[in-house]
């Protein structure tokens, strides 16, 4: 159990040292990502890719578009949906890589053998099912 709140706070100390670095948190950023690879999604489908609840979803992308990382545009062809792409801001925070969570675990990975990875991975996937078992 140490290790998952070792884990959890070492992810929220490096999402505000991100807010202070890159103007975005960890969440705002992994937003970014996805729209930056997927360009005019809709917010269902980063809502699908990251396994967030709409709702949830709604407010980062408003802080998103509010700082003029994103910006919104109705669909042309369903104008109840709203379609997601970076502005140049935001692409500026899709390319950085330094001093980010992804960064960070990228180096992890380099360091661990594959078994490792493999064995951490079922583990956390172990630990989700249950965290989302209805009890």
């Amino acid at each position: 159990m140490q290790r998952l709140w070792d884990l959890a706070h070492a992810l929220d100390v490096r999402s505000k040292r991100m807010a202070r670095t890159l103007g975005v948190t960890g969440p705002q950023r992994l937003v970014i990502r996805v729209i930056g690879q997927q360009p005019r999604c809709t917010a269902r489908e980063i809502a699908v890719t990251l396994n967030l609840h709409p709702s949830t979803l709604t407010g980062v992308l408003a802080r998103l578009q509010s700082q003029r990382a994103i910006k919104r545009q109705i669909d042309s062809v369903d104008r109840r949906r709203s379609r997601f792409e970076l502005t140049a801001r935001g692409a500026r925070i899709d390319r950085e890589r330094r001093g980010t969570v992804e960064a960070a675990v990228r180096r992890a990975l380099v360091r661990a053998d594959p078994s490792m990875v493999e064995k951490a991975s079922q583990m956390i996937e172990l630990i989700v099912a249950e965290l989302s078992r209805a009890e």
